[in-house]
């Protein structure tokens, strides 16, 4: 079920690092070189309009992307190839990182050595007699070494103790996050499967009456509820609901729907009014204050070939004649779960041999097209005189491809669809 969006203030233009130009004479050259030798990644490559390639690398475990630029010769670009980048590589271990790249052929310009810096609250740091800054407090000791690319350019690679600390707690954090997700996928996949076993598993026979639904969720779980209940004597219970919100609040409160429905049908299967006045009730017991649900409740005998119904808030649902005529059944109430002051009165309709009835959701008729166009009641009308022939099955079939069709980016809400067709006795 959708809401309408509140205004709010425009969020700020997202804003993030794009990449180092790092200057080389052989792009392919180089990329070898941070592929294999540094354990780089390749970020991109691509080639542009103009048609430079453009190629790029980050290492495993930042998202800082590195850009290697072939500059053509005697252009100023050219005249920074083999200087210094100014490019830092933080890791924890600083000896290790040297010894695994020196094996794989990484020129290092000096040996891991401890670099300490002081800090006056009196000067300003200044180098001391060996090169190192100097003064009264230390704030932070590191190790660092610099080494070259094939190209000459240099870097430097450090590690020091607060970020050190800084890069192991993102690190754990970053373990911790990705457990976190798979846990909550395993969760909302056994979710899925419990969900899709509450809608309809079996469909009783009935001599007059051939029909079929299909619910296709937008999120892993929803909030759209469709049932056929077995009501005995050529009797069947075709229900369709539809749960404020979405996600796991709203396929609890589907389950919770369904099962105050199914309860009550044993209780009063020939009072309509007193079964819907109590799932009403339990409804408004059992959840919070603002939930609710629409509910198209519909009671079909099949040897009178009579539809006794109760929409309460739903979607008008449509009774195509034989005679392509049609016939809107509307509210009769509103939505339950929100008033506990709350009562509805019943419909009837005969029904006859070639008459289809559709019971639907929103998320066929609020279907957008790329053009904000919505598929409508309209096109779903066209669609079931367009396809009144099939039997029911194909029928629910045609017409969710239709939608989807219509609608080819991203489903924003549930597709749900109930279609019965009435045959000869």
């Amino acid at each position: 079920m959708g809401t309408a969006p509140s205004p709010r203030a425009a969020p700020p233009p997202h804003l993030r690092l794009h990449c180092v130009n790092v200057f080389v004479r052989d792009q392919e050259r180089s990329l070898r070189f941070y592929l294999d030798q540094l354990g780089f990644h390749l970020a991109f490559d691509a080639r542009l309009q103009s048609g430079d390639r453009w190629v790029a690398v980050s290492p495993p475990d930042g998202s800082a992307i590195l850009a290697l630029i072939a500059p053509t010769p005697k252009s100023q670009e050219y005249k920074l190839i083999g200087r210094s980048t100014r490019v830092v590589f933080i890791t924890e271990d600083v000896a290790a990182k040297f010894q695994e790249w020196s094996r794989r052929g990484v020129r290092f310009q000096t040996t891991p050595r401890l670099k300490r810096i002081k800090y006056d609250r009196q000067a300003q740091p200044a180098p001391d007699s060996s090169g190192l800054l100097g003064a009264e407090t230390p704030i932070w000791g590191g190790v660092f070494a610099r080494f070259k690319d094939i190209d000459g350019n240099s870097f430097e690679l450090v590690s020091f103790d607060e970020v050190t600390h800084t890069v192991e707690a993102q690190r754990r954090a970053a373990v911790e996050k990705l457990e976190f997700e798979r846990r909550t996928l395993q969760e909302m996949e056994i979710a899925k499967r419990v969900q899709a076993g509450l809608f309809p598993q079996t469909l009783p026979p009935l001599r007059t009456l051939d029909y079929a639904g299909a619910c296709i969720q937008a999120q892993q779980v929803g909030g759209d509820y469709y049932d056929f209940l077995n009501l005995g004597r050529e009797r069947l219970g075709l229900v369709i609901g539809d749960i404020s919100g979405k996600g796991i609040a709203a396929a609890l409160l589907m389950a919770n729907l369904q099962a105050n429905v199914r309860s009550q049908c044993a209780i009063a299967l020939d009072d309509p009014l007193r079964l819907l006045r109590s799932v009403n009730q339990l409804f408004c017991e059992n959840t919070t204050d603002s939930a609710y649900a629409t509910l198209f409740f519909s009671d079909y005998d099949g040897d009178a070939q009579r539809l006794r119904y109760a929409n309460c808030g739903h979607l008008s649902a449509l009774l195509l004649r034989s005679d392509g005529a049609l016939d809107r059944l509307d509210s009769t109430s509103t939505v339950v779960g929100l008033f506990k002051d709350w009562d509805c009165s019943i419909g009837e309709r005969q029904i006859f041999a070639g008459d289809t009835l559709a019971l639907y959701t929103d998320g066929i008729t609020e279907s957008f097209s790329d053009g904000g166009e919505e598929f409508g009641e309209g096109r779903l009308i066209e669609a079931l005189r367009r396809y009144r022939d099939e039997q029911s099955a194909s029928l629910v079939d045609a017409i969710v491809s239709e939608v989807r069709r219509f609608s080819p980016r991203e489903q924003h809400d549930d597709i749900t669809l109930i279609i019965a067709k009435c045959r000869p006795a």
